[in-house]
């Protein structure tokens, strides 16, 4: 069975037919989104509230797993900016702090192998668009939020236990309005030096590309690179010509460690688990419909299908594999893939490519991230924040539906004031209830007195076109699926119908596709009261689907098999019996 549900990596399938040509170009796509995924691990980690190695072990470690053993010809997988935010969480939380976030990140793995290996990857895509949108607007927006510190260059005044006195990069609240609270109150340290690095560092990222894509060689760097360069050569001249020193880098705030880390098992205890289970869902629910997307978009672009079931076990044996490293949450990356496809990698190859060269870059040119400024990053991660954002789609979806505005409001609400597994948890509740609601809207259920049309019903072929309705009876038909949304709909459709009490109910069930517990109850009670009320119902146009559930909830023995009939002229008859005793 297990081998059944599990299907082989896209890595071996590719493979038969490999070629030195397709390597050739494997080999140059790899190389430069390793140099792509460089930055972006950095800022990415030091964004999330850990040191800069940690993001780039989790690019090498994470980025190998996807590729080697995923669903996809070219995901490139590594940390992205949905993570930074639950991650900085769990990191200052004392409660947690790093052993936390390992836990967290196992446990998510375990979830998404779970949701792989029972062939959920289908289910994850039907997550509403306004609940991604909502969500990834308001991830951008606490982004962009945490960076204004390093932007604007603001510091405070502490002392130590042993009374001296330091100045120190501004410390934050975890939550979205006491960071700027802290930001308003400490403005006086503005640095603009600091400020002008961040600014020229996003003119660079977003201009320089364009000014250069008429150049074959130099318009395959991304602009985060250049950026970096430029700034971290412009801060180094200005440091040691002009004496200008109060411009933070990399090396000021950590100690970078260019090698990879010894394996570390973490200590598990049942009440870590609980507490960090929420946490853990929140990070799987996010890794699956971004590393999914991710491929959705893939797809599209090079004309493939991947498998969205290998694809979540890979993400979760990554998940699982990269903290015991000391890396954090990984998922697949829709700027990476792309500058993936865009340079010609077309197997797993590529991606693994990618994770060597990252790692050849930890061993052999980590120290020289010493000099690049948290500036620098800054403007990358606002860049990235910008990118993400989606405010164009934010826009169009203004103009839907008020359920689906809603919707999206909410989720962003909640994410930036609250977090992302309060937005998740609530923005799914809110879109069920849409859901359910739209599905009753859909759902009719016609009153019909005088005549029926018989030849609606494909399994009638009886010569008359119209049948009459008996006196003393009422005929009801739901078309749709009857469940606990509607059972109430139809109980609030009899009671408003004046007359004389019938003697027949007529409940043609033709065009119902579903029935659930709810609905099976409500229908049972129906019959109940009708009958103590003197009133016999009928059951008309049962499909074998409907009539199985049916009979194993003892309607036979509850209505008797005269009166659940295969068709409206059977029933019609069935009524004129009855009505005449």
């Amino acid at each position: 069975m297990m081998k059944n549900m599990l299907s082989k990596p896209e890595f071996f399938n590719t493979v038969r037919n490999y070629s030195a040509k397709q390597f050739s170009a494997d080999l140059m796509a790899g190389i430069i989104v390793g140099i792509v995924a460089l930055p972006l691990a950095i800022a990415f980690g030091i964004a999330s509230g850990v040191s800069p190695e940690k993001g780039i072990v989790t690019a090498i470690v994470a980025g190998f797993i996807i590729s080697f053993l995923g669903g996809t010809k070219v995901q490139i997988g590594g940390p992205t900016g949905a993570f930074i935010v639950i991650i900085y969480g769990i990191v200052n939380n004392p409660e947690y702090g790093l052993a936390g976030l390992t836990v967290a990140t196992i446990l998510a793995g375990v979830l998404l192998i779970l949701l792989g290996l029972f062939k959920l990857g289908a289910v994850i895509k039907f997550i509403p668009y306004p609940i991604i949108i909502g969500f990834t607007a308001g991830i951008a927006l606490t982004i962009f939020t945490t960076q204004m510190g390093d932007v604007l260059g603001l510091t405070q005044t502490v002392t130590d236990a042993a009374g001296n006195i330091a100045t120190v990069p501004l410390k934050t609240p975890g939550d979205f309005i006491g960071k700027w609270v802290c930001y308003f109150q400490n403005i006086d340290t503005f640095n603009l030096w600091n400020f002008i690095m961040a600014v020229l560092s996003i003119v660079i990222i977003a201009g320089l590309p364009r000014l250069l894509r008429r150049v074959p060689v130099l318009n395959k760097i991304p602009g985060s690179l250049y950026g970096i360069i430029i700034v971290t050569l412009l801060v180094l001249v200005m440091k040691n010509c002009f004496g200008i020193s109060d411009i933070d880098t990399i090396g000021d705030r950590f100690k970078i460690q260019a090698s990879l880390p010894a394996v570390e098992v973490p200590s598990v205890t049942w009440a870590m688990v609980q507490k960090l289970m929420p946490v853990a869902f929140t990070i799987a629910i996010l890794g699956a419909i971004e590393s999914l997307l991710s491929a959705a978009v893939a797809d599209g672009v090079i004309g493939d299908h991947h498998n969205s079931n290998s694809e979540l076990i890979a993400q979760g044996v990554a998940n699982m594999i990269t903290p015991l490293f000391g890396g954090i949450p990984a998922t697949g990356a829709i700027a990476r893939t792309m500058t993936n496809i865009n340079n010609g990698g077309r197997t797993p190859v590529a991606g693994i490519i990618h994770a060597v060269v990252l790692l050849l870059i930890l061993l052999v040119l980590m120290p020289l991230a010493e000099y690049i400024p948290m500036a620098a990053l800054a403007g990358v991660l606002v860049v990235v924040s910008y990118n993400m954002s989606g405010w164009r789609s934010v826009r169009g979806l203004l103009k839907s539906p008020k359920s689906d505005v809603a919707t999206l409001v909410v989720t962003f609400i909640l994410t930036v004031v609250f977090d992302l597994t309060i937005a998740i948890e609530v923005g799914l509740v809110i879109a069920a209830v849409v859901f359910v609601k739209r599905v009753m809207e859909t759902t009719e259920i016609n009153v019909v007195k005088d005549e029926l049309n018989s030849t609606e019903d494909v399994r009638v072929r009886w010569h008359q076109e119209q049948l009459t309705i008996p006196h003393g009876t009422e005929v009801y038909e739901i078309n749709g699926p009857y469940f606990f949304g509607i059972a109430n709909k139809f109980e609030e459709t009899m009671s408003k119908l004046a007359g004389p009490r019938p003697k027949v109910r007529i409940i043609r069930m033709r065009k119902i596709t579903f029935m659930d517990s709810t609905g099976i109850h409500n229908l049972q009670t129906l019959i109940e009261m009708s009958r103590q009320d003197g009133i016999q119902v009928i059951l008309s146009g049962v499909s074998d689907k409907v009539r199985d559930i049916l009979m194993r909830n003892g309607f036979e023995d509850l209505l008797g098999s005269d009166n659940i009939c295969a068709n409206i002229n059977i029933a019609i008859e069935r009524a004129k019996v009855i009505t005449k005793k």
